[in-house]
């Protein structure tokens, strides 16, 4: 064998492949370049902590929390059986499970408003359970939530499905019950993926806009979250926006550097 044979093979890309490629960077660098350009940095720690800005970042907080427990407790067991169980429609569930990554945001915010709303399809029978969703801090779970879901559904079955299954199969015939299985060795095998994909969903979760202003509304101190706040303080306070829009912008670095490599795995 010759040296150097049966390694992978690096292509030389062309002049024009490698400028696109700069012009792509550029592209996408560009804005969060300008971004911070605009941020005042001596009063940074102080813009973030005006109480407009607290207010945001505690409600962003909590219900980016909560829409990715909701999404964990839905998600999980979803991305499980799309991983393991064979059924007809599997493909079209799997789809519609991911349509929200290509719905604009808006849209899925009036469905949830046609939905769960006041004179929505569920409407009447929440009031009736005394149950009011519109415009409170649960139609923010709620929407962070539905556009939240597939980012964990992605990772997750894409971690089921690359387990060995034979360490679980060996503890069945051992005698371990189902459950033992679970916790044992199924969830500590797949704690990588579950990890990533909670990480992508509350990071898609902090920083949902559309069906949250469109089904819960822009309210202060109940539904206005980071986002919301960005987009009314452009006006009234740019330098509180511009500081809390870099915060949002360093969050999802850090969770998309992180777990780059699992991410890149899950969607393949």
């Amino acid at each position: 064998m010759k040296k150097g044979e049966g390694r992978r093979r690096i292509e030389s890309p062309s002049r024009i492949a490698i400028g696109l490629s700069l012009l792509a960077v550029l592209f996408v660098a560009m804005p969060i370049i300008a971004l911070m350009r605009e941020v005042a940095w001596s009063r940074l720690l102080s813009d973030l902590t005006t109480p407009e800005a607290r207010s945001a970042l505690r409600l962003s907080l909590l219900c980016s929390l909560g829409a990715t427990s909701l999404a964990a407790l839905l998600g999980l067991p979803l991305a499980w059986v799309l991983a393991r169980v064979e059924f007809r429609g599997r493909a079209i569930i799997r789809g519609l499970v991911l349509l929200p990554l290509v719905v604009p945001p808006v849209v899925a915010g009036v469905g949830l408003l046609a939905a769960f709303g006041r004179n929505g399809m569920f409407g009447g029978a929440l009031d009736v359970l005394g149950l009011r969703i519109t415009f409170t801090p649960i139609a923010v779970v709620l929407a962070e939530a539905f556009v939240a879901l597939p980012f964990l559904v992605l990772a997750v079955e894409a971690g089921i499905r690359g387990l060995d299954r034979r360490n679980e199969e060996a503890a069945r015939t051992l005698g371990a019950s189902r459950g033992f299985v679970m916790r044992r060795i199924t969830l500590p095998l797949l704690a990588p993926s579950l990890t990533a994909g909670l990480a992508l969903a509350w990071a898609r979760a902090l920083g949902e806009f559309g069906a949250t202003i469109t089904f819960a509304g822009n309210i202060q101190g109940r539904t206005r979250t980071v986002p919301l706040a960005v987009y009314l303080l452009l006006d009234s306070s740019p330098d509180v926006a511009i500081a809390l829009s870099l915060l949002l912008v360093l969050i999802c670095v850090v969770v998309l550097v992180t777990l780059r490599a699992r991410w890149i795995g899950a969607i393949r």
